[in-house]
């Protein structure tokens, strides 16, 4: 399984605002941060606003921020968003299946309930679970005075 680009930075973001809770953060910093395509950052946090997982602010003093606390965003409700449209394999999308086997096939039934298994381990998983007491992380996406707020011992340059 491999996970779509969206959904990567979709959670880059994520955890960016996350480590910088009560903060706003520009799109354009969490883009140089995470190493992403302004562009392409730009429509994930719009999906991402969308679904309820951040919110946006407009104008000068801009930016986005979590919609709610880290801990009840689950990271399974935040992949199924990006890769739910996304079919594992050809005989997933009826519309375009062209597999011959397909009638009779058994393997569809076991790779479905494998990625709902996948899918399942994620619900358990918060974004507080992959933030929380994460100086590693908190060093690599924090603003200055979020990272001395999270991680005191901290040496900030």
């Amino acid at each position: 399984m491999r996970l779509t680009t969206k959904t990567n930075l979709a959670a880059r973001v994520l955890m960016a605002c996350a480590v910088n809770d009560g903060l706003t953060l520009r799109s354009s910093e969490i883009a140089q941060t995470c190493n992403a395509s302004l562009n392409h950052l730009l429509q994930v946090v719009n999906a991402l606003q969308a679904s309820g997982f951040v919110e946006t602010i407009r104008g000068r003093n801009g930016g986005l921020r979590l919609a709610r606390p880290a801990d009840q965003i689950s990271i399974g409700e935040v992949f199924r968003v990006f890769e739910a449209s996304v079919p594992f394999a050809e005989c997933f999308a009826p519309d375009t299946n062209t597999c011959p086997l397909s009638a009779s096939c058994r393997l569809r039934g076991y790779v479905a309930r494998a990625v709902e298994a996948f899918y399942h381990e994620l619900d358990m998983v918060t974004l507080a679970d992959l933030t929380k007491g994460n100086c590693g992380l908190a060093g690599l996406l924090a603003v200055p005075d979020g990272l001395r707020r999270t991680c005191p011992e901290a040496a900030i340059a």
